[in-house]
């Protein structure tokens, strides 16, 4: 799968525009010609490589239509990247903030590219994989996301922008707001999936920057594997509860006994190659690493099921409402239902 994908009809940039603007914005934007093209990956946010001569330079900005309130905002990314990249060498540097809509029509920012390869592309490659491999690379992500968790974020303008506490059970409250929101149709096992949900809220963790998005399509790797050198998509990152964070990047790692359901959601099969740790070894990892207490984690596995849902539907809902014609979008309605049934299949009690 190419990182870069020919722009979409509808997703294009005005480069008349844009190229005034970088040329004042970054200073020292070499000479030369803007060349634009779209990363194929993500379903929300849009991102592009943008070539100036040798140089390349990412630009994000939000999806096609309306969102939410509160969603996809590009301010609030571009300001936590300006407070983690500095203390986290895995974040990209943020460049540039447009918050003229004049310039393309809405708000964007320009980060510095981090070239890499992804790790589906790489595994691929003939007499590449060994179960070595997939052993190291999950110790990487367990060991890149501790480091995240270990940012001192007290020391930093994040530290006015949070308020922790209760972070958990704002967070039940908010999407399962949100799922009723973009709720097209009737799922079995909806509301008491919500409910349960509403009901069991264990207290948080100590709280910590979390990335809230952690998976390995929002990531690259070193060509030789070595090493993550970029991670991206810092649009739901928080100061909040790290075993969230962490039940979020188990909710997307799939493993060869999870039930059809989940394989069939996600589409998504990479870790289940012999070698990559299970759910189970990752978390233990994370606790011997950090010295949190991970008892109550089928809670948040369970909640991380559904905010994945909520998600989706919620890509679902732009689709369906004629905000995106991307055909992607179109059977995102079954995925919803699968990923309902399969929390509710994984709560602590069943």
């Amino acid at each position: 799968m190419s990182q870069l994908t020919p722009i979409r009809p509808g997703e294009e940039l005005d480069v008349a525009r844009l190229e005034p603007y970088l040329r004042t914005a970054i200073p020292d934007l070499p000479q030369g010609p803007l060349q634009v093209q779209q990363f194929a990956a993500g379903r929300s946010n849009l991102t592009y490589l943008i070539s100036v001569g040798s140089q390349d330079y990412v630009l994000r900005r939000p999806p096609l239509g309306p969102v939410a309130p509160r969603a996809h905002d590009m301010v609030r990314e571009y300001r936590w990247l300006q407070e983690i990249s500095p203390r986290f060498l895995w974040a990209p540097r943020p460049l540039a903030l447009c918050k003229d809509p004049a310039v393309l029509g809405f708000i964007f920012f320009v980060m510095e590219h981090r070239p890499g390869v992804l790790l589906e592309d790489a595994l691929a490659e003939p007499g590449r994989y060994a179960p070595a491999v997939g052993a190291k690379i999950s110790q990487i992500l367990v060991s890149r996301l501790a480091d995240l968790h270990a940012v001192n974020w007290r020391s930093t303008n994040m530290a006015s922008w949070v308020k922790p506490e209760g972070f958990l059970a704002r967070q039940v409250e908010g999407w399962t707001s949100r799922y009723q929101r973009a709720r097209i149709a009737e799922v079995p096992g909806d509301q008491e999936l919500t409910q349960w949900l509403l009901n069991h809220v264990p207290n948080s963790s100590e709280p910590a920057v979390i990335h809230y998005d952690y998976k390995l399509n929002n990531m690259v790797f070193r060509p030789d594997l070595s090493d993550v050198a970029g991670i991206f998509d810092w649009e739901m990152t928080t100061v909040g509860d790290p075993i969230a964070d962490v039940a979020v990047a188990m909710s997307y790692w799939i493993q060869p006994d999870d039930r059809g359901p989940l394989r069939q959601a996600l589409q998504e099969h990479t870790t289940t190659l012999p070698g990559f740790w299970t759910r189970d070894e990752w978390i233990q990892r994370y606790a011997q690493m950090t010295g949190r207490d991970m008892g109550d984690f089928p809670y948040y596995l369970t909640f991380a099921y559904f905010k994945l849902a909520v998600i989706v539907a919620q890509i679902y809902y732009r689709y369906y409402q004629g905000q995106t014609h991307d055909p992607r979008f179109a059977d995102m309605n079954q995925m919803v239902e699968l990923l309902v049934e399969y929390a509710l299949a994984t709560r602590p009690d069943h």
